[in-house]
């Protein structure tokens, strides 16, 4: 039985910057229908913009945005003062794909629109449920789609081998995933490619290629990383509370919401420091962290 969750909450400012409303909103259904193709869900099909972020995640976007606008106009300046050809319409503001602004409202009407279409039309979209959770709830989409994860495992009856997809390239849906607990879930991410390869991106769709990251492998991986703990730990050892413990002291490597400790960066070799040290101390303690 499959579960398909899809996020539509990332955009690159570049892809709608030489577009109208409409062929953007056209783009974006596209690759809605895209995704659902390559996966095919068989229960449910979740789409979920990003509402109204918790403060801390907000402060964090006004800081990144504020900064990249600074950078534009010292680039564009740069630019002239050289001589080189300048773009002659205005840059996409990504202020506009925040919660509440006129084209995140157009953007959820449409996508209604959308949906009615393609259930009224195409036959794989008539026999699941399809869920919008628009701009207009609160929440990051990823946090509203475990919301109703949580919500599904709750429900007497629930089928223990469901299996979820999530579409999205944010590193937190891996620790999302995992602090689900749930044994299948995958998450869908396209290829990312850096250097010059990167803006010569294809537009055509069929081109793309896409990677399923299966979390239930990283869950094994980290069951073999902490079995020693079994027999060494004063306490009952049970993976589950382990694996909580493990994504809680993740966090402090820096998340969404939170700024990591200082000196403590993957590329120092912060992950295996923490992975070390806290086996040392669950061998100390009296009981889970967490």
């Amino acid at each position: 039985m499959n579960s398909i969750l899809h996020t539509c909450t990332h955009s690159n400012d570049s892809d709608f910057s030489k577009m109208t409303d409409a062929q953007t909103y056209g783009a974006i259904f596209a690759y809605i229908d895209h995704l659902f193709q390559i996966i095919k869900p068989k229960k449910t099909f979740y789409m979920a913009i990003d509402g109204v972020a918790p403060r801390a995640k907000m402060n964090q976007q006004r800081a990144r945005r504020f900064r990249k606008a600074v950078e534009s106009e010292e680039a564009l300046e740069k630019a002239i003062k050289q001589g080189l050809e300048t773009p002659k319409e205005p840059p996409f503001d990504s202020n506009a794909i925040t919660p509440g602004t006129e084209f995140m409202a157009k953007l959820t009407k449409n996508l209604k629109y959308f949906i009615n279409q393609k259930v009224s039309s195409d036959a794989s979209w008539q026999d699941i449920d399809v869920i919008l959770s628009g701009h207009e709830v609160p929440g990051e989409g990823e946090h509203k789609i475990m919301d109703y994860i949580r919500v599904m495992k709750a429900q007497p009856g629930y089928d223990a081998d469901t299996r979820h997809c999530v579409y999205g390239l944010d590193a937190d849906l891996i620790m999302l995933s995992l602090v689900s607990h749930e044994p299948h879930f995958a998450l869908l991410r396209e290829e990312v490619t850096f250097g010059p390869r990167s803006s010569t991106k294809s537009s055509d769709l069929t081109k793309q290629k896409f990677y399923l990251l299966h979390t239930g492998l990283i869950r094994e991986y980290i069951q073999l990383e902490f079995q020693e703990l079994e027999n060494e730990i004063p306490f009952p050892y049970d993976f589950e509370r382990a694996l909580d413990d493990f994504i809680l002291i993740m966090y402090v490597i820096g998340n969404d919401f939170l700024p990591n400790l200082p000196d403590l960066h993957l590329n120092k070799g912060a992950f295996p420091l923490l992975i070390e040290t806290f086996k040392q101390a669950m061998r100390q303690l009296d009981g889970y962290l967490n």
